[in-house]
């Protein structure tokens, strides 16, 4: 049984070496500091204009949540009492009634301490979280010269929280304090269920092999009428008396109910319930979902086009379509209530994939949960980003419980294709000029993170680091590539010209819709086209360096690229840039499709903001969608139609089918500016495979727009081509958008 703490607390805030508090007022719990100052009244709302820069005072005060509370009667004092914290941020000493504890410095998962000997039903009890200044912590640690953050944040290579709260290209910067998750306290029997595991051996509609391991403890001396037993839908599947508290069985299904990733088939799961049992009493259960599947990566690490880098699902090749996930805000205690819209924006878009980005914090259950029913495979990284980190025993021991708290909370959810050991770890090390060969040395994803995935997962996916880069490697010649490059015309050399086979990120600028803008900045600065605020939600604010590029000129250049000038009025810009975009990001799916299997997947950045922004994403905070999130919806649906660039005099036509179903398809293409149809015909797509089905003569230069139509079981689909070269008429462009967005 759990009794949460959560609710109303006091909170202190105390000024470096003060010991008394200069702010004190009621909180929430789960909830951030900030959030809790601006609640207060003690500042403004941190989104605004840049409200964001009055809180940078707050990174070296310490911070103290209290509260008292009674144990209710239901709680069982016969057993063992616990107090969880599932998220403390991050530097905190925990004391109950006056006494010391525990301590605690990772703020990314979950600590527990037993608690029995403090407690009792009868007393009101006190129970006290204090929270140091991370910042004058991390000062504390000795820095090897080799350590480095990314933009200058070297803070945060010691600190065990996520690495984008001190400051990021799409962050802002608060090194946050709080209880930003649930506290509760959980009676235990002594005799009870630890862990649970799933792994399918083999699998395909007729048959699959299923491993179950458990763990248990008990404080019995013999195990005489214990016994096991698992269900699958409420159905035994087996039921075993147990010898040791370790033991896995093998079992079989026949004619099984696969898990398939969105467009492959349904996201079949089962309600799996493992429960243990004394003499036939059932003394503690784990009810959780599971799916049959089996996922492989065909990874060669072989330079250019002799690599590879592909998913296979149940034996089938899978072309990864989806979206890198950002932090769902800056204030990771409103995370959750973000989820469900999240992902029903994952879902619309045709997404069957989500990578879940090193910089950000661990996602809880309920995420992985939404990813299952939706068939969303999931690419994990764990929580390291763009830096050096510290290679000592103490930090390393820290990452290995990590890594194993995180794997064992999320191992059993289907939608987990891999784990990953960072985010651009190795790129930094190259990118800060090491030599070649230092990667080998990073033992935290060499060393720490594999065993941590093999002891705990082992019949999962692991790869090092994204990109990974071994030894020998040239930066940009391995087989999955993150494609930023000069984030020029989206049509150049380095898009077209990309030895990628799979891109795990590739993103353009899009400016969020005037409405939105101003919600988050100030009228004044939209009139003059700059101003504090807008260099702020750029997330350029760098007080002692400035980033190598201005993202507000790069996404106004974006523009002139396409259009040979940048409107001055808003909203003309705001289309601008978002056409911009949308062409952009079209032209990196289509080109993932048109090259498959040479080409095995995309991961484009990213589906929405995690704070009020300028940013590449095609959805903004306010849930407001950009001009590109219809765009790429077309353009992801399972059978799509492509044209394909020029070559010489003519264009191919492709048919595009990303799913395990072949179909008669009707196709038409027409000028959308006389009428007149370039190409008709009834054509059949071939289940997971492209088939160039005709071709159109094409004066490469001549700009027009072509609509692309086709039709399965008399429903219609759309997609279109933007011929000629820029600098295209904006309201020519307007025109245009006018008929693309006409269904």
């Amino acid at each position: 049984m759990k009794y949460y703490l959560d609710g109303e607390w006091l909170l202190k805030g105390y000024k470096p070496g003060e010991s008394e508090a200069s702010i004190t007022m009621n909180a929430s719990v789960p909830d951030n500091v900030e959030l809790e100052l601006w609640k207060n009244g003690t500042e403004p709302d941190p989104y605004y204009a840049a409200n964001e820069y009055l809180y940078r005072k707050y990174e070296t005060w310490n911070w103290e949540y209290s509260r008292t509370f009674r144990l209710p009667e239901n709680i069982k004092t016969s057993e063992k009492l616990y107090i969880v914290f599932e998220g403390v941020n991050c530097i905190a000493d925990i004391l109950i009634d006056g006494i010391s504890a525990a301590h605690f410095e990772n703020a990314l998962i979950p600590h527990e301490l037993e608690i029995t000997s403090f407690l009792n039903n009868e007393d009101t009890h006190t129970l006290c979280v204090y929270l140091h200044s991370a910042i004058l912590h991390a000062r504390k640690s000795d820095y090897p010269v080799s350590i480095s953050g990314c933009e200058g944040n070297d803070e945060y290579t010691y600190l065990r929280m996520p690495a984008h709260s001190f400051g990021w290209d799409i962050m802002p910067r608060f090194p946050s304090a709080g209880l930003w998750r649930s506290v509760y306290i959980e009676s235990r029997s002594a005799a009870r269920l630890t862990q649970t595991y799933f792994a399918v051996k083999s699998a395909s509609s007729k048959f699959a092999m299923v491993l179950h391991k458990f763990r248990f403890v008990s404080e019995d001396s013999d195990l005489d009428g214990y016994i096991v037993r698992l269900s699958l839908d409420g159905n035994t599947v087996y039921e075993k008396s147990v010898h040791f508290t370790s033991a896995e069985y093998t079992f079989t299904l026949q004619n099984p109910r696969l898990w398939w990733p969105l467009g492959y088939g349904e996201a079949e799961t089962y309600t799996a319930k493992t429960e243990l049992l004394k003499n036939g009493t059932v003394l503690d259960q784990i009810t959780e979902t599971v799916g049959i599947r089996t996922a492989e990566v065909v990874h060669k690490m072989l330079e250019g086009d002799s690599g590879e880098f592909l998913i296979k699902i149940n034996g089938v090749p899978v072309l990864a379509k989806g979206a890198n996930w950002v932090p769902m805000d800056a204030f990771h205690s409103r995370d959750k209530a973000r989820y469900a819209n999240a992902i029903e924006l994952y879902k619309e878009c045709g997404c069957n994939i989500l990578r879940l980005w090193g910089g950000n914090v661990y996602e809880d259950k309920e995420l992985f949960e939404l990813c299952d029913k939706n068939g969303i495979l999931v690419w994990h990284d764990f929580s390291m980003a763009c830096a050096v980190y510290p290679q000592y025993d103490e930090f390393k021991k820290t990452i290995y419980e990590e890594a194993v708290s995180v794997i064992r909370k999320h191992r059993n959810h289907p939608c987990i294709l891999l784990w990953a050991g960072d985010n651009e770890v190795d790129e930094t090390y190259i990118g800060r000029g090491y030599s070649p060969d230092t990667n080998r040395y990073n033992s935290l994803t060499r060393e720490v993170l594999p065993r941590a995935v093999r002891e705990n997962d082992p019949f999962r996916i692991f790869i090092p680091s994204s990109p990974y880069i071994p030894e020998g490697f040239r930066r940009y010649a391995v087989p999955e590539q993150h494609c930023w490059g000069p984030r020029a015309y989206y049509k150049d050399d380095f898009y077209r010209l990309t030895s990628a086979h799979f891109i795990s990120e590739c993103g353009y600028h899009g400016c969020p819709s005037p409405e939105s803008l101003m919600r988050f900045i100030p009228k004044a600065e939209l009139e003059a086209g700059e101003g504090e605020a807008l260099t702020a939600h750029s997330c350029e604010y760098r007080p002692y360096m400035k980033r190598g590029y201005d993202r507000n000129k790069l996404m106004k250049d974006q523009v002139e690229l396409l259009f040979g000038a940048a409107s001055t009025d808003l909203e003309t810009f705001a289309f601008q840039s978002q056409f911009t975009q949308a062409e952009a990001k079209k032209f990196f799916i289509e080109q993932t499709r048109i090259k498959k299997w040479r080409r095995t997947g995309i991961i484009w950045w990213n589906m929405i903001d995690g704070w009020p922004q300028i940013s590449d994403s095609v959805v903004d905070w306010y849930y407001v969608k950009k001009r590109a999130f219809d765009t790429i919806r077309r353009v992801q649906t399972p059978i799509c139609v492509i044209l394909d660039e020029p070559s010489g005099w003519s264009q191919d036509i492709i048919l595009a089918n990303d799913s395990r179903r072949s179909a008669g398809v009707h196709v038409r293409l027409a000028d959308a500016g006389t009428g007149e149809v370039l190409f008709e015909g009834d054509e059949f797509s071939q289940a997971n495979e492209n088939a160039v089905i005709g071709s159109l003569r094409v004066i490469a230069s001549k700009q027009r727009l072509i609509i692309i139509e086709w039709f399965i079981d008399g429903r219609k689909y759309k997609n279109h081509y933007l011929c000629g070269f820029p600098p295209f008429d904006t309201a020519r462009a307007l025109k245009w958008a006018k008929i693309i967005d006409e269904e």
